[in-house]
C-alpha cells in the first residue's frame, strides 16, 4: 500500500501531494501552477499546487490535513 503524504506550506501557499519516496528526475508544469515530479522511470513522485488558497478555501485545506493526521495515528 502506498502512503500518500499531503503537506501545506503556508508561507509559500503551496500544497504538495507525495505518492512515494525518492528523487525526482524531471518536473513538468501540467497546468497553471500545477507541477508534477516524475521519477527516472516515469512514475509520478509528487504533485505540487501553487497558490492553493486561491484554488480552494483554507478551511478545506485544514480539513484534508486533519483527516490525514487522523488516518496516520
Amino acid at each position: 500500500m502506498t502512503n500518500v503524504k499531503i503537506t501545506y506550506d503556508k508561507e509559500a501557499d503551496a500544497a504538495n501531494i507525495k505518492f512515494q519516496k525518492g528523487r525526482y528526475h524531471i518536473s513538468e508544469e501540467i497546468g497553471d501552477g500545477v507541477i508534477v515530479d516524475y521519477t527516472k522511470k516515469g512514475k509520478i513522485l509528487s504533485i505540487e499546487i501553487l497558490d492553493v488558497s486561491k484554488r480552494m478555501p483554507l478551511k478545506s485545506i485544514k480539513e484534508i490535513l486533519g483527516m490525514q493526521a487522523a488516518i496516520s495515528n
